[in-house]
């Protein structure tokens, strides 16, 4: 077994990893070969693309990018900007030696954490972020099957935004989507993405990256989501929407349209994609009938004391939101880039 290093320009083994990853039953969108040049261009994280092989064979990989900031702090994480990360390997030999060249460069790195943003769990004695869960469910074969399974108030919600005339619409840009997101982050108070890390997914995932737009009908643009699908699965991984989009029930109606057209194609899970306890997207997504699955998010610690906790449920944060909230959308877009950056 030997412990291998992905570089950015070497085509020939990413198509390897990514033949790989499309094979391991724990690897995970995120683990795509892709994510390394997105990491690395857009944000400008140094990354460490590690996997373990065999006679030429990959057995494991761990992405890993380090995040370090003044505001933050210094990090090891696998993967920054993802829901799922950490290592997805297909022996024991080759979870073991990821996991220690994971450590001995976060020691060499002088990080303060290293962070693995695993499903299950691996390590019952690190720290454990108690945040985070997900939800995932089977897509029924009949798209009739899936509207009977949401249940009875939902579901008379996506029909509210059927009789209102809403349509589904795929974009062949992230025009529509982008405008819709950076409002909806706006008025949460919270930094958008850059505009280029969206068109950066669109570019390196190809096909796999959709963008769907819910429009009234005058063609007003209400909601939109961007979804990666992945083997057998589909994941809406960033959405937004205008201020009408609740009273028209155009976000109910654009995940419906977004089911109903896996179902179509053949996709047999929906993986509405991770929420924090306690938030208004945990409670819309158990109100469609998925069940939370809780992530174990593992960190070593270094040369800190607690997990770090950079996210807007964080109270020391309160009043930056407020403030976030009053700037004009235009300042906003152009200062959130350098902020959500360094939040990985």
């Amino acid at each position: 077994m030997h412990l291998r290093e992905l570089r950015a320009d070497d085509a020939a083994t990413a198509a390897r990893w990514d033949a790989f990853v499309d094979s391991c039953p724990q690897a995970t969108f995120f683990h795509k070969a892709g994510w390394q040049r997105i990491v690395g261009e857009v944000f400008k994280h140094r990354t460490h693309f590690l996997f373990a092989e065999r006679a030429g064979v990959i057995e494991g990989v761990l992405p890993l990018a380090q995040v370090k900031s003044l505001l933050f702090g210094n990090s090891l994480v696998s993967l920054p900007f993802a829901m799922y990360g950490g290592i997805a390997a297909l022996s024991q030999e080759a979870v073991e030696l990821l996991e220690q060249e994971a450590q001995t460069r976060a020691r060499r790195l002088r990080v303060d954490h290293l962070e693995m943003r695993n499903v299950g769990q691996r390590h019952a004695d690190w720290p454990t972020q108690d945040l985070y869960v997900r939800f995932r469910k089977e897509i029924a074969k009949e798209v009739d099957a899936n509207m009977l399974a949401i249940p009875r108030k939902q579901r008379a919600m996506v029909r509210k935004g059927i009789k209102n005339g809403l349509r589904s619409e795929l974009d062949p840009d992230i025009d529509r989507f982008f405008a819709l997101y950076a409002d909806n982050v706006h008025r949460h108070g919270t930094p958008a993405f850059p505009r280029r890390y969206f068109q950066a997914l669109r570019e390196v995932f190809a096909a796999d990256c959709e963008v769907l737009t819910v429009v009234d009908p005058t063609q007003r643009p209400l909601s939109s989501v961007l979804s990666f699908y992945f083997r057998d699965e589909v994941l809406p991984y960033s959405a937004g929407d205008e201020l009408s989009a609740r009273e028209l029930a155009a976000n109910d109606f654009k995940y419906w349209e977004l089911m109903r057209r896996a179902c179509e194609r053949g996709v047999k899970v929906f993986d509405y994609g991770r929420s924090k306890r306690g938030t208004g997207s945990f409670a819309f997504k158990k109100n469609w009938g998925f069940e939370p699955q809780a992530l174990h998010y593992e960190y070593c610690l270094y040369r800190r004391d607690s997990i770090p906790q950079n996210n807007p449920s964080n109270a020391k944060y309160r009043l930056l939101i407020e403030t976030w909230r009053k700037l004009p959308i235009g300042l906003a877009n152009r200062l959130g880039p350098f902020i959500v950056r360094n939040l990985g």
